[in-house]
């Protein structure tokens, strides 16, 4: 959803008849056996297959696009970092589409579908004809599976669940017949459609059996065999490489056409080849070994896309303030190490990070003038909410802001007892502590590491001894959501959806991506218990306007408590090569340009 920085899982509740009668029928009579797959060159289309509106395009061609992180796993209900996400979104489909310029649902595995009079009871209309990219019928056995024994199924932790639950309790889903599924909510539910778009489907054929056995959060690991990896998405995997490639191909199943009824997608394969970091990143680009650049392209190297695209290979793509908001976090996880007995945060180090005045303090310390000034050359605003301008719908203008005050971060230490008491230029705490942490961001890019210095001197400036700490990214992630060995992290979220359902992992105490103290059992403070409740009224009316006030007291409350300490909003661009075709660039989504990847093709000279 964090993010995906990371996205985005929380505590589960077990889908017991789906789970126990998948294992009767597996153990039980005779192993069912696939039909053979039909070949490729007379595969049928759907009865009514999806009508792409873009302009018809030519078939044929690799897109290349840089990256610097591994995939850690192509199981779209597990990944949890933007590497694997990259992948997964071109292997897998919906229930339905999402036209990310007009943030509009859009119809995808489901051509149409119906609310009951209760604005509770969902039903959606598969296409008939559809098949996995082996050739295997996808139907709605495949999305009551998906539901039922993978999504629901507690028996392992993924980042999916809290967006299709209400109030804790899960959707009943349910098949109707073959091509039709009943969803019914516990509740009215407001992003029914954000929802839906948030769970990829997943083949029960290939899947059932890992869920008899336990084993389906290990299953599409980056070391099965690419044919091993079915999907219903517009390409499949080809071919990885770790620290090399990850290759996809046509989709020769794939059910989507143009307007001449050409099926899609145009390009022969996507191939996302593995660099250093975001300098070799811009090189390949500007050097003509990559196609497009839509993620690392920084205010900061403007100036010199802008003259290198005055040769007419590549255009930059001007595409206004982002959505993506950088943000440090302090650790204010209570509980203790079950294998070691230890807690996960030093007791003097917790008493600070949890302390409101200490996070405020931060916030007034950090000079995000200077941040734009000298990070972003000026083309970039600075931030102080959750959502950004790039979200005028839901964004709440109010919210308390923290202009840079050195003296009243010093005050505001003082009133909490920290203050240098030893005339050595640090400060340090009632007990006597000086106030010292570790701060880690992610190595291979180059922006982030120099606001994570800009941030350190500020909070030096302070009176704090800040050590500076990048790490491998995985590595980082890792901290972050499964060792939580760390003191404080800079990271950035991106757009994920307008919708304040797509943020749950983030707002919510039990979320996967609630980054100061992920997972908790219960909300470990009021005001988090605060922020549960009205997240969970936002998705129980209809009515925008008592949504919006819900979602605009939880922007409030972050913004007076700061456990997230925003710091910047850079313009977002992107540059793509001249002769890419049905380019419709948007901020609103991560994949500025290749959101819409099935329908991109190179012209023709």
């Amino acid at each position: 959803m964090i993010m995906r920085i990371f996205r985005p899982a929380p505590t589960f509740r077990l889908a017991l008849t789906g789970v126990i009668l998948a294992g009767i029928l597996a153990g039980c009579g005779k192993k069912e056996q696939p039909a053979a797959p039909l070949p490729a060159t007379s595969i049928p289309l759907p009865e009514h297959p999806l009508v792409a509106p873009c302009e018809p395009g030519v078939p044929g061609g690799r897109l290349v696009i840089a990256t610097f992180g591994d995939p850690k796993t192509f199981n779209p209900i597990m990944a949890d970092e933007q590497a694997s996400k990259d992948i997964s979104r071109f292997l897998f489909n919906c229930l339905v589409n999402y036209d990310w310029p007009s943030q509009q649902a859009t119809p995808g595995l489901a051509e149409s579908w119906s609310v009951g009079a209760d604005n509770k009871t969902w039903t959606f209309k598969l296409r008939k004809g559809l098949l996995w990219s082996d050739g295997q019928p996808l139907t709605a056995d495949d999305v009551v599976f998906t539901y039922n024994d993978l999504v629901y199924n507690t028996n392992f932790v993924n980042v999916t669940s809290d967006m299709v639950r209400v109030g804790g309790k899960d959707f009943q889903v349910s098949k109707v017949d073959d091509y039709t599924v009943q969803i019914v909510t516990p509740e009215v539910y407001a992003p029914m459609m954000d929802a839906v778009y948030n769970v990829y489907i997943l083949p029960r054929h290939k899947l059932a059996q890992t869920v008899t056995n336990k084993s389906f959060a290990s299953a599409y690991g980056v070391d099965s065999k690419p044919e091993d990896i079915v999907g219903s998405g517009p390409f499949r995997l080809k071919q990885f490489k770790s620290g090399e490639y990850t290759l996809v191909e046509r989709n020769p199943y794939y059910w989507e056409v143009d307007k001449q009824g050409q099926r899609l997608p145009y390009l022969d394969t996507i191939m996302y080849t593995i660099v250093p970091d975001t300098k070799a990143i811009n090189l390949r680009f500007l050097h003509g070994e990559s196609d497009i650049n839509e993620a690392t392209l920084y205010p900061d190297d403007y100036d010199h896309y802008k003259a290198e695209s005055a040769k007419g290979r590549f255009q930059v793509l001007d595409l206004g303030v982002g959505p993506e908001r950088g943000f440090i976090w302090f650790n204010q996880n209570t509980e203790s190490n079950p294998k070691t007995g230890k807690p996960y945060v030093d007791g003097k180090k917790l008493k600070w990070f949890r302390n409101q005045k200490f996070r405020q303090a931060v916030s007034y310390a950090i000079d995000r003038e200077s941040i734009v000034k000298a990070i972003y050359s000026g083309r970039g605003q600075p931030n102080y909410g959750f959502e950004t301008t790039a979200n005028p719908r839901w964004q709440n203008t109010n919210v308390m802001r923290y202009p840079h005050d050195m003296d009243k971060a010093r005050a505001m230490l003082a009133e909490i007892g920290i203050k240098d008491r030893d005339a050595d230029g640090f400060l340090e705490d009632s007990d006597g502590n000086t106030v010292e942490f570790s701060l880690n961001t992610n190595t291979g890019n180059d922006t982030r590491g120099k606001i994570a210095l800009m941030i350190q001197e500020d909070l030096k400036r302070l009176g704090f001894k800040v050590t500076y700490q990048p790490i491998e990214f995985n590595a980082l992630i890792d901290k972050a959501d499964n060792s939580f060995d760390y003191d404080c992290i800079l990271l950035n979220l991106g757009g994920s959806g307008a919708d304040p359902s797509n943020s749950l992992n983030n707002m919510k105490s039990s979320g996967f991506d609630h980054v100061w103290f992920p997972r908790q059992k219960t909300p470990s403070t009021d005001w988090e218990a605060r922020m549960d409740y009205l997240m969970d009224a936002n998705l129980k009316t209809l009515d925008f306007a008592e949504r919006k006030k819900s979602y605009d007291e939880v922007q409030a409350i972050l913004s007076e408590q700061v456990p997230m300490i925003y710091t910047v909003s850079p313009y977002s661009y992107a540059a793509v090569r001249s002769d890419l075709g049905n380019v419709q660039a948007t901020v609103q989504s991560y994949y500025r340009v290749t959101w819409n990847a099935e329908e991109l093709y190179f012209k023709k000279k």
